[in-house]
């Protein structure tokens, strides 16, 4: 069986757990949680880790490459119940007085293979924002440095799809899926990650719902995994549609 990955936003710790005990509630397909680190809100990813970790024994925090000191100690690295993360680059800050380092994810990949050994790493993987031929290098150097699979940026068509899933092909994948409803939500990703919509996308509830039945059909035949975004959307009208039973509800 694959296995499903919901992201939950750290916006403070009581909004954190009420989240997390919804989606155990809504969505037993969930087999893991992961949570960005974003810097807007004052609780890091992998504090909000050890909350949820009572609710969801597996718990996979962001961690921004471009913040960590080349001295400082690694994000999680000393928490004995932390199992894994995923080092993600990082987009610049919109703080200035929000210090970063010039590190690259595969510099802090490394870093975590020889410093916290007990860690699985998991690295990001997107379709959009660079030629194809630059992600797969990037995606080499990943590997090499020890990144033992990859969390994808949201994927909003079968053949972008298809496409990825050659690319990718026998690597460990946790496949993206993000709500995409109405134009300012669509001109986030276009703008932002420069994705590039299929003819006829249609940024309504009701066919991102359709879509994201279809692509986690797709993955799971394959033997993939998926990894649900669920932003700005209420987690059982989102959620609930996308169980393995179909929409059966609690009572049903």
């Amino acid at each position: 069986m694959t296995l499903t990955s919901v992201e939950l936003i750290p916006r403070d710790a009581e909004t954190l757990l009420r989240d997390a005990n919804e989606v155990a509630r809504l969505f037993p397909d969930a087999g893991m949680i992961n949570i960005p680190d974003l810097l807007r809100f004052p609780l890091r990813s992998w504090e909000a880790a050890r909350l949820v970790r009572p609710v969801f024994p597996r718990v996979v925090p962001h961690i921004r490459a471009i913040d960590i000191a080349p001295d400082a100690p690694l994000p999680g690295a000393d928490d004995p119940g932390l199992r894994e993360v995923l080092v993600v680059k990082g987009d610049p800050p919109s703080d200035l007085r929000h210090r970063t380092y010039p590190n690259s994810s595969e510099s802090v990949i490394a870093r975590y293979r020889r410093e916290a050994p007990h860690l699985d790493v998991y690295a990001a993987f997107d379709p959009y924002r660079r030629a194809p031929y630059q992600e797969m290098e990037a995606i080499a150097r990943k590997k090499e440095a020890g990144a033992i699979g990859f969390f994808t940026q949201p994927i909003f068509d079968l053949p972008m799809l298809d496409l990825c899933m050659n690319w990718l092909h026998g690597e460990n994948v946790f496949w993206g899926i993000s709500p995409v409803v109405g134009p300012k939500s669509r001109s986030y990703w276009e703008t932002t990650n420069h994705v590039i919509f299929p003819h006829g996308f249609e940024p309504t509830f009701e066919a991102n719902i359709t879509f994201a039945r279809r692509m986690m059909d797709v993955v799971a035949r394959a033997g993939g995994n998926t990894y649900l975004m669920p932003l700005r959307v209420n987690l059982e009208r989102y959620l609930t549609p996308l169980r393995r039973d179909r929409g059966v509800s609690d009572q049903g």
